[in-house]
């Protein structure tokens, strides 16, 4: 009896791991059938989300709201365009422009109507390009410096509004000037840019910058400079701006190159001329004293000589005198 049992649960054991493989088998099959389903169901999933990006992307190519800074130069044409809108999509197309002291301008297009209308426009150099209804830009012919400012355009269509502004900054060009004045120094100028220039020189000297501002905006740069070395014949100065660069180049003046010796000739000349005169003085005060001792020691014998011709007048030039004198002596020698 006892090994009967045995012989019997070795017979069984075979056929439960038969059971077990199978059952095995038949879930991995299963496993493998639902994740291939969910993989499916996921990429169905991404292909619908991708769509739906798709049909979002189409409605919002154009972009609903931008800004733009642009520079543009003084006295040049400059064009504004409106969002990429199709203008058959257009209900309304309004221009909102607004310029530094002055009220904002208001220039509109109505498809339905097509019709413009304006209010606070006095501007004539700022227009439409063409025809509102083929194209709605913008166009500032000529650009002045007055056109600083916001320029905005709205677009309404049935998908929503649109809009993009444009800083507008305006570029004047300053005029350069290069002079030169005493003692080896030249002046650079910038004069009236818009924004202020900036100025450098070859070979670098003692400068000294200046800035004068105006009313209007613009800037006057001026740049002064000196070269006390001798060896320095020519010198330049660049001029920077947004608007273009300028070099200009000027021969420094060779007879100042030694202002040392200028100095020392324009002291010697004043002290010269003074020794001069103080010397002519003093000669003048010498030659008068002398005359005057002179005078005084001939103011007697002038006195003498001045009787002398008298007395020889008289005697000469009187016979009466003469010969009453003889008869006096003789008559005194007769009586003796």
């Amino acid at each position: 009896m006892p090994c009967f049992g045995r012989t019997s649960d070795l017979q069984l054991l075979p056929i439960l791991t038969v059971f077990l493989v199978a059952g095995y088998v038949r879930a991995g099959m299963e496993g493998f059938a639902t994740s291939g389903n969910s993989t499916q169901q996921m990429g169905q999933n991404n292909n619908g989300s991708a769509s739906s990006v798709d049909r979002k992307q189409n409605h919002t190519t154009v972009p609903t709201e931008g800004n733009t800074f642009l520079t543009v130069l003084e006295d040049t044409k400059a064009v504004l365009p409106c969002p990429p809108v199709p203008l058959t999509n257009a209900v309304v197309t309004t221009w909102k422009i607004m310029l530094r002291d002055k009220p904002p301008c208001i220039r509109a297009y109505r498809r339905e109507r097509n019709e413009t209308t304006e209010a606070n426009c006095t501007d004539k150099r700022i227009t439409w390009l063409y025809r509102p209804d083929q194209n709605a830009a913008l166009q500032i012919d000529p650009v002045v410096i007055t056109h600083d400012g916001l320029y905005r355009c709205d677009v309404v269509t049935p998908d929503g509004n649109f809009q993009h502004g444009y800083h507008l900054q305006v570029l004047v060009a300053p005029e350069v000037t290069l002079s030169q004045s005493k003692n080896r120094t030249v002046v650079c100028k910038a004069v009236a840019g818009k924004p202020a220039a900036w100025i450098s020189w070859t070979p670098e000297g003692d400068c000294v910058p200046e800035h004068e501002y105006w009313g209007n905006g613009t800037v006057t740069v001026q740049s002064t400079c000196h070269w006390a070395e001798s060896n320095v014949s020519t010198v330049s100065c660049s001029v920077f701006h947004e608007a273009g660069n300028w070099s200009l180049s000027i021969e420094l003046e060779q007879g100042v190159q030694t202002p040392e010796n200028l100095r020392i000739v324009c002291i010697i000349l004043p002290i010269s001329f003074i020794l001069v005169i103080v010397g002519s003085i003093w000669l003048l005060k010498i030659i008068g004293c002398r005359k005057c001792k002179l005078k005084e020691t001939e103011l007697t014998p002038v006195e003498e000589d001045e009787m002398q011709p008298y007395e020889s007048y008289t005697e000469k030039s009187n016979p009466l005198y003469d010969t009453t004198d003889r008869v006096l002596k003789t008559s005194q020698v007769l009586q003796s």
